[in-house]
């Protein structure tokens, strides 16, 4: 089944050239079926990209997905047109009322800082409370997971003695968890963060499960609440591309940034990207609509509480 995105978003056209089947709301809205609303809280900085990585994801399930943009109020993004916010971004009071069946809350380059001192901290709690009571599921990616898992239950944040970047092994701690359906063994995920939130935090609190971890890259996936809320520490949503254009940006910043592990051919970064963590990203999103969104949301969205 196709994706229900705003009518003109730059994704559309975008993904179509990849053979992904999206429709606009004109279209949409001649089919009699109860889409899955899926609204996403996009705190990346370069939104459309995000955008494009996210839908790319969410396109590949049998499921008619309709996607909605939220946006807070407190910020004003720098790296993105503001005619493209107002076009496809809404503010979350202006949302609030609504009900959804599944949400996915971005990360932010905000990781260095205190929880409080971000601008936007309080906005950002009173989405978090109202997720809970109006979301039947709810996908909380790098910062917006250590923040989740600060506000929720607690679990700080550590910095790192150097960024976390490049690509990891990972291995499931639960392997017969719904969310890991047709994973192999072993898979990879890109990291991108200065800090980190640690196991024994997490496993202290008796309302978390830890289901995934890497040697190296440490904690990867929390899950809360029956499935209700998942924490996802890295990035699989993440394009080929996105790791090599951070690289590049920090070199010619001067800013002291080191080859992202295990990501280039032989480590080196004149050498094409080696894309390992495709799949698994797929089935990822794939596994959480179909286990966590579709088969646990009400056919009476207002019945979500």
């Amino acid at each position: 089944m196709p994706l229900n995105l705003p009518d003109k978003l730059p994704a559309i056209e975008l993904l179509k050239e990849e053979n992904i089947f999206v429709i606009d709301n004109s279209r949409a809205t001649q089919q009699d079926i109860r889409p899955l609303r899926i609204v996403i809280l996009n705190l990346m900085p370069l939104k459309i990209t995000t955008e494009t990585d996210l839908v790319r994801l969410l396109s590949n399930t049998p499921l008619q997905v309709e996607i909605s943009f939220m946006k807070i109020k407190s910020h004003t993004p720098k790296n993105t047109p503001i005619e493209h916010m107002k076009a496809f971004y809404t503010d979350f009071y202006k949302m609030r009322g609504e009900k959804y069946d599944g949400m996915i809350i971005t990360g932010a380059p905000v990781e260095q800082m205190d929880f409080e001192k971000v601008s936007y901290w309080n906005e950002m709690t009173e989405i978090f409370d109202w997720a809970r009571t109006h979301v039947t599921s709810t996908l909380y990616i790098c910062w917006a997971a250590q923040a989740g898992l600060y506000y929720h239950y607690g679990i700080p944040k550590y910095p790192l003695e150097k960024k976390m970047f490049g690509i990891f092994e990972h291995r499931t701690l639960l392997p017969l968890h719904p969310i890991f359906r047709g994973f192999d063994d072993v898979f990879h995920v890109p990291h991108s963060r200065h800090t980190e939130v640690r196991r024994e935090d997490i496993l202290n609190v008796p309302e978390l499960t830890l289901l995934s971890e890497s040697k190296e890259a440490g904690v990867y996936m929390a899950v809360g609440r029956g499935g209700r809320e998942f924490f996802i520490t890295g990035h699989s949503e993440y394009s080929p591309l996105t790791l090599d254009t951070e690289y590049r940006r920090d070199l010619a910043k001067g800013l002291p940034i080191e080859v992202p592990c295990n990501y280039y051919v032989d480590n080196d970064p004149d050498k094409e990207v080696l894309v390992r963590w495709r799949a698994h990203a797929n089935l990822l999103f794939s596994n959480w609509l179909n286990y966590f969104v579709y088969q646990e949301t009400p056919y009476n969205i207002e019945e979500i509480e």
